[in-house]
């Protein structure tokens, strides 16, 4: 521990698991349940600071949580070099995954491992370290990052197939209604246009048949003329599908996310399309890079703070893809704010942001801030307070947490097939390639 201000020493950490209400959105792997797991982090200064950080809530999660929350007492919210080493210490190694288990299905980011679940966690630690840190020098965490070269955060729609509502009437309701069709999803992109704004637009793949999602995009480039599209099917194709679809959308797509799963068979698509590959499964750690960068495989890394070990890792997964020639954008996962806050403080450090990033934020209802943040043109403005320039709202974060206290249905760990098998008894993952 180096020395700092006392007032920067932490003197208590605070874990609060929670329940987030989650529509029916699908995926190649299932179906998003009613309510999804979220971890939401605080961390108390001698000087009376509190930082926020926020990450996944599973169990496996929150089983790497507590010991890593209780190592960090008497330390500095300054001490961030220490921190990876910290928490490879205490938290040591999840049991190994087999199967259908070894996925990565809350982040749907391929292989499960260890160093990824500690690395989420470590995140959300971080990201709390940063805040505490910032509003304790009343500076924005830009500034400790070495300060923002943009105002405003460009993103990305975020597209989904999706039923009306959740299987035996689960759930919160909302007014979307069902995407299941071309034209299902144009009025999806249209509500979230003139709602926020957006000019981009990303569908989540792997869902429907190749051929209906072609017509899914296809149908968005006529609504939408000359506006980036992107389509994500989690790995879904072969490689023979996916350079299909490379072919018949090459003209419309500014990229194509993740058509096939393991950097071998990525690198197989990219030799055969000029259509640039983006990644957020097969480039996922710094130990993957040199495979994938060296076999060109990939052409766009789709980073995420929860994944890398948090915001200073994110800077220098940034430095990497510039060195080699690799674009850069930011992926999502269901979040809330205080993630959203963090992604967008990161994201105006980082020179070469070359697309907008995507959010599942406007998908959520709920929050645990005392504001929403708001997209205005498809952006969101850059805080300049101190620390993540957020508010925590204790009321909601407390209703959230009895709902997680209450649940005996088996929410606390997200599970898409689970949740579609209440629709479907049969429903059985499919292994991929799935077409």
């Amino acid at each position: 521990m180096t020395d700092a201000p006392h007032s920067l020493t932490l003197t208590e950490v605070r874990l609060t698991p929670i329940l987030v209400a989650d529509p029916p959105l699908l995926n190649t792997q299932g179906v998003h349940q009613p309510y999804t797991p979220r971890l939401i982090i605080e961390l108390i200064t001698e000087g009376g600071v509190t930082g926020l950080g926020e990450t996944y809530g599973d169990t496996k999660y929150l089983d790497l949580a507590q010991p890593l929350a209780s190592a960090l007492i008497g330390r500095s919210v300054t001490d961030l070099n220490t921190l990876p080493a910290l928490a490879a210490e205490v938290c040591g190694d999840s049991p190994a995954a087999t199967g259908a288990e070894a996925v990565d299905v809350g982040g749907l980011r391929g292989v499960q491992t260890a160093d990824k679940l500690r690395l989420s966690v470590l995140s959300g630690f971080e990201v709390a370290c940063l805040d505490a840190w910032g509003r304790s020098a009343g500076l924005p965490v830009h500034a400790l990052l070495g300060g923002k070269v943009r105002d405003r955060v460009e993103f990305s729609a975020y597209l989904f197939y999706r039923w009306e509502g959740h299987p035996g009437g689960r759930g919160e309701r909302d007014d979307w209604g069902a995407a299941l069709d071309p034209a299902g999803v144009v009025a999806q992109a249209r509500r979230f246009a003139d709602t926020y704004g957006f000019t981009s637009f990303k569908l989540k793949g792997g869902v429907l048949a190749p051929a209906q999602e072609v017509a899914a995009i296809r149908a968005l480039a006529a609504a939408f003329p000359g506006q980036p599209l992107r389509i994500d099917p989690n790995g879904a194709w072969s490689v023979r599908t996916s350079l299909e679809v490379a072919e018949e959308l090459g003209d419309v797509l500014e990229y194509l996310e993740d058509p096939t799963s393991g950097t071998a068979r990525m690198a197989e698509v990219a030799a055969g399309t000029p259509l640039p590959l983006a990644t957020n499964m097969c480039v996922t750690t710094f130990d993957e890079i040199a495979g994938a960068f060296t076999r060109g495989a990939v052409q766009v890394v789709l980073s995420d703070h929860h994944y890398w070990g948090g915001l200073r890792a994110t800077r220098e997964l940034a430095a990497v893809c510039r060195t080699f020639g690799v674009g850069l954008s930011m992926h999502s996962n269901t979040h809330l704010g205080i993630s959203l806050a963090a992604m967008t403080q990161v994201a105006a450090t980082v020179p070469h942001l070359d697309h907008a990033c995507d959010s599942h934020y406007p998908w959520q209802t709920e929050d645990v801030l005392t504001e929403r943040l708001t997209f205005r043109d498809g952006r969101l403005d850059v805080s300049d307070a101190p620390g993540l320039g957020v508010t925590l709202d204790r009321d909601r974060l407390a209703v959230l947490h009895r709902r997680w206290l209450a649940d005996d249905g088996g929410l606390r760990d997200r599970d898409d097939a689970a949740a579609m098998r209440r629709a479907d008894p049969a429903w059985v993952t499919p292994a991929l390639p799935r077409w």
